[in-house]
């Protein structure tokens, strides 16, 4: 029992064999889906809905990435509240900032962050929250983590940092504000130790896994495309720092993920 708590199953990538994909992690143990609707920005943000409405298995976020944030528009945030509203809708995301890249200039980042959680309270929707610093430093971190202290923490919704990288004192000063702590197929790179650190600290009951398919392929499958089935890579890597087997890994964060968004189990 395996639940895939972020995965980006829209876009090219998939079209050629996107059913077979999803009966493949059926087939591994994947009891659920968590598909984030970014898309490729604004214009495509309902493609988690569609596909979750496909499968009941299947659920969805929405949201706008901050490498598209300067493409935000008013009436993308009235369509994200719109489709905010529909059952499969279980969270707002990924939503964030990403000084590595800076495909959006940084300011702009930060206002269309804040608009989202405020859209996200509105509909009492958690919060799925991308996070990547400038290169050796933890600039995007301490950025990201103020403005959720300031502008989210108040709605008491909490959320999902999603495939964490930093280290444990982020890891738990998003925890005291209510969040999940998310780990990907990164965990399992040679040279992830900070990564390993985090996880080994990160409280069992607190934590999810997922893969960020197509990116992000844990060994032994790393290069490759990633997909929802491989999830199992993870909590195997999981269970080794916690002296745990996979399925057990599996088991509790699956637990961990119904219950925080309370869905059936």
């Amino acid at each position: 029992m395996f639940i895939d708590s972020h995965c980006h199953l829209d876009g090219p990538r998939f079209d050629s064999d996107r059913e077979q994909v999803i009966a493949r992690a059926r087939e591994a143990g994947v009891t659920n889906i968590l598909a984030i609707g970014i898309g490729d920005g604004p214009g495509t943000l309902d493609c988690a809905v569609k596909l979750a409405e496909q499968h009941d298995f299947v659920y969805a976020t929405v949201g706008i990435h901050p490498h598209e944030a300067q493409l935000a528009r008013d009436s993308n945030y009235d369509e994200m509240a719109q489709l905010a509203t529909r059952p499969k809708v279980i969270a707002w995301g990924e939503i964030g900032l990403d000084y590595y890249y800076d495909h959006s200039p940084r300011e702009i980042q930060k206002a269309v962050f804040i608009r989202q959680m405020d859209l996200a309270g509105a509909a009492k929707l958690p919060i799925v929250i991308h996070c990547r610093p400038s290169d050796n430093t933890d600039d995007a971190w301490e950025d990201c983590l103020n403005l959720i202290d300031q502008h989210w923490k108040p709605f008491g919704l909490g959320g999902i940092l999603h495939c964490f990288t930093s280290k444990w004192p982020h890891a738990k000063r998003a925890l005291d504000m209510g969040f999940m702590i998310s780990f990907a197929g990164n965990v399992t790179f040679p040279k992830a130790q900070q990564i390993r650190d985090s996880a080994n600290e990160v409280p069992l009951d607190r934590m999810l896994i997922e893969t960020d398919s197509p990116f992000l392929a844990p060994v032994p499958y790393r290069g490759k495309r990633n997909e929802p089935a491989y999830v199992k890579e993870v909590a195997r890597q999981i269970g080794e720092l916690r002296g745990l087997s996979a399925e057990e890994v599996g088991a509790r964060t699956s637990r961990n993920f119904h219950n925080f968004f309370s869905l059936p189990q």
